[in-house]
């Protein structure tokens, strides 16, 4: 009998296939090793006898196959690491503590670990921890409160795997090929990789802060009494932690069954994070026969699908507006800087004195200082001083310092039958530091909640407990300053809460079964805006108050989308892909017809901005031009001035609206723009992918999209390069596009992208394919469904063993 030729290629897949999944069902030896928790020591386990199936499909899209959890965890170890070892082992070395040794003190690091900004400062604290033990006791502490076996059980094969790969692999990205600094990791470092994650809105956020308070060698050298202002604090702690100037975001919608084709539920997923750097996703899809079988994206590092989908439910996360920090000013004992009163009675301050190796010089020694309720910091960000003087010193607490969960809630995920088990995931769990929750199923259910672990700060423990300056910052930026002299104005506990000092769930913000709940990170509010939600503390986020334009945007699309009904997974795909710029459908006709005023012998710029689609599609032309004068505009003229018809709380959506062109400002925005367009020799009715591209491997890939401050959706914060031909790299924007539905079979409906792609090395062929792709508006059909998997023209299988 003779087989066409690619007959016989679809069968040997099928044997190739059929041989790997039989290996992994059939018995293997256990490993001897304990868990990363066991002892408490940086120790490197014996691993023989793991082994997972890694089979490829398109786009270099691992589908993993284990027969439990610590196999699974050396599939993912073993991929990620054939993808990303270079972004791996560059995290690997911040959380020893030994980027100095590396990469020089005073270098900065990429910002993905925390916000430290040089490596001596990031060493310092990450040697910190690791001296002090923090993550080991983590380990030690029983679920739910610490990390559950099964995903101990990950860590230490996703380690074994990392290494495994290591030993038998030549690197070939020139990004750490033969570099000293790659080298084998324990289950250990992946724990505290994923202790950096938790607390990068917190520690993580004060680094800086932490590793430069000193005691005070005496007053104040201009006389003062150093106290910071609390009116300049107050904005600044609101700009700090303002979700829509940070380097990430997020869009995401569930639709209810009330509103789709077919009474199934619906998601789109829009995270926005880093190009660049150890904070961006990663895809694959884990299986435990008979256990587990979820797809999706990971951050690096991590060992399960943070964002996903199952046959079943779908979920995303944004990040949520809840402050996950809180400082405590403390009263400190006269002539004695480093203790501090209680109850009027004296606590000294525990000293850890670290040491940091530096490269080609002297280790570096510092003290750092801590108290009942964290570490003493004098600053949050370069633009909050918090000044540790003779008479007080602000102390931090972060819960998310206690908490080494967030696995075990994206594990629950994974295994979630419907909407109702996401919501009893979160409540057993509670591990999500800084980030909201979307979520869909085939039942037809939507689903939003803000379950962050938070401090138990409510309104009137802040009204109660805030010192003078907590009374300005509080209310402006949800960020409390509790009096720390005082023991009546500890945090307190709810009977829900996973560890004390949080609010248990009972507390935070749900929405169930709207017929769209949506979020662009913004407060909970207008999750729905005909159901919004209230009754939440301050520390949530805020009620009543402008919504940014991307969150006005999305609520137009979406609750159009809903009216319009009978929704598939077709329509998520053209919302995703839309462009439109809401800042362009409220101003660019009133900019137009100011435009001969303000630039009266220009009727060229004038004509271009009339003649503007409103989109940021690569084809449109105009968009540039109004991209430049709308950054100069906001940028410059203070937002009350900006809008004729200022701010309502009972018309959210639509105000405020008008721009006004009156403005002192307006017109020097605008004539900046073209000045800057003509000496850039760019014309001013370019196509903005002529001007908004990224280059991989020496070819231009233009890019639609466009900035938060415009409002698109489709958000890409891309830097502008004027002398290198306009926008020509992106530093942060969409990343990780799923859109998710059922049909009523055992498959679910998936399309997804990954905008940056697979791999960060220059040779793979995965390093750039799906960033074609999102330049195209194209996607990826997932292969979830074995059938599917074994239907793949790209299908390659890998037994990957230790």
């Amino acid at each position: 009998m003779h087989l066409r030729p690619h007959l016989r290629t679809r069968l040997r897949h099928l044997a190739l296939a059929g041989a790997a999944l039989a290996l992994v069902t059939a018995s293997m030896p256990a490993s001897a090793a304990a868990g990363p928790g066991s002892g408490g020591r940086d120790h490197r386990p014996s691993d023989r006898g793991l082994s997972a199936v890694v089979r490829y499909t398109e786009y270099g899209i691992p589908h993993i196959v284990a027969k439990d959890y610590a196999n699974l965890g050396f599939g993912t170890g073993w991929a990620q690491a054939a993808d990303q070892v270079c972004t791996l082992a560059d995290g690997f070395v911040t959380v020893a503590g030994e980027r100095s040794r590396h990469f020089g003190p005073d270098a900065a690091p990429d910002g993905s670990l925390s916000s430290a900004t040089t490596n001596l400062s990031s060493d310092l604290y990450f040697r910190g921890v690791r001296d002090a033990g923090t993550v080991e006791r983590l380990l030690r502490t029983p679920a739910p409160a610490g990390p559950s076996r099964d995903v101990r059980e990950l860590m230490r094969g996703w380690a074994a795997g990392y290494n495994a790969w290591l030993r038998k692999n030549r690197i070939t990205d020139p990004a750490c090929a033969r570099a000293g600094w790659v080298r084998p990791v324990t289950a250990l470092d992946v724990a505290r990789r994923g202790f950096a994650v938790s607390v990068l809105g917190g520690q993580g956020r004060a680094v800086d802060g932490i590793t430069a308070a000193r005691p005070p060698a005496g007053p104040p050298a201009d006389g003062s009494s150093g106290a910071p202002d609390p009116g300049r604090t107050a904005e600044a702690a609101r700009k700090l932690f303002d979700v829509s100037d940070a380097a990430m975001g997020s869009n995401a919608v569930a639709f209810s069954g009330a509103v789709t084709a077919d009474g199934r539920g619906l998601l789109l997923g829009n995270p926005h994070y880093p190009w660049q750097g150890g904070r961006r996703f990663w895809q694959s899809q884990q299986t435990i026969p008979g256990e587990l079988n979820v797809s999706g994206a990971s951050l690096l590092g991590t060992t399960v699908v943070n964002i996903g989908f199952n046959d079943k439910v779908a979920w995303s996360h944004t990040v949520a507006t809840g402050v996950p920090l809180n400082l405590h000013q403390l009263a400190l004992v006269p002539g004695d800087p480093t203790s501090y009163l209680v109850d009027g009675k004296p606590e000294r301050m525990t000293p850890r004195t670290v040491t940091v190796a530096v490269g080609g010089g002297a280790p570096v020694t510092r003290t750092q200082w801590w108290t009942r309720y964290g570490p003493v910091v004098d600053r949050l960000g370069a633009q909050l001083p918090l000044p540790w003087t003779a008479a007080t010193a602000y102390a931090l607490n972060d819960p998310n310092a206690a908490n080494l969960r967030a696995s075990d809630t994206a594990l629950g995920f994974g295994k979630a039958r419907s909407t109702l088990d996401v919501a009893d995931v979160l409540r057993r769990t509670q591990g999500l530091p800084w980030v909201n929750t979307v979520a869909a199923d085939s039942g037809g259910r939507s689903f939003f909640a803000q379950a962050q672990l938070l401090p138990r700060i409510t309104d009137e423990l802040a009204q109660r407990c805030s010192t003078p300056l907590g009374r300005a910052v509080y209310p402006a930026s949800g960020v409390a300053v509790l009096d720390g002299s005082r023991s009546d104005c500890a945090l307190g506990s709810d009977p829900d809460a996973v560890q004390p000092g949080v609010f248990g769930p009972a507390r935070m913000p749900v929405l169930r079964d709207a017929p769209y709940a949506e979020n662009s990170n913004d407060s909970a509010w207008l999750t729905n805006a005909d159901r919004p939600l209230t009754g939440y503390e301050r520390i949530f986020g805020t009620v009543a108050t402008q919504r940014s334009l991307r969150t006005r945007g999305g609520i137009e699309d979406v609750a159009a989308m809903a009216e319009r009904g009978r929704l598939t997974v077709s329509d998520l795909q053209r919302q995703q892909f839309a462009n439109r710029v809401p800042a362009g459908d409220l101003a660019a006709a009133d900019v137009a017809r100011a435009c001969p005023a303000a630039l009266p012998n220009d009727p060229e710029a004038c004509r271009v901005l009339a003649a503007w689609d409103r989109t940021v599609d690569t084809g449109s032309r105009g968009a540039l031009l109004f991209d430049r004068f709308w950054r100069k505009f906001t940028g410059t003229v203070p937002a009350a001035q900006q809008w004729l018809v200022p701010f309502s709380a009972a018309d959210p959506v639509r105000t405020p609206r008008a721009v006004n062109t009156a403005a002192p400002g307006f017109a020097k925005a605008l004539a900046d723009a073209v000045a800057e367009l003509r000496a850039a020799r760019i014309p001013l009715d370019a196509p903005l992918g002529a001007h908004q591209f990224v280059v991989r491997n020496g070819q231009r890939i233009p890019l639609s999209g466009g900035t938060e401050a415009l409002g698109v959706w489709n958000k890409i914060e891309p830097v502008w390069n004027a002398a290198g031909g306009g926008y020509t790299e992106v530093a942060h924007g969409t990343s990780h596009v799923q859109a998710v539905g059922w049909d009523g079979s055992r498959c679910p409906v998936a399309r997804t992208l990954l905008s940056y792609s697979q791999s960060s090395n220059p040779a793979s062929p995965h390093h750039a394919d799906q960033t074609r792709l999102y330049a195209g508006e194209r996607w990826v059909t997932s292969r979830f469904c074995e059938k599917d998997i074994l239907r793949s023209p790209a299908l390659r299988v890998v037994v990957v063993r230790d």
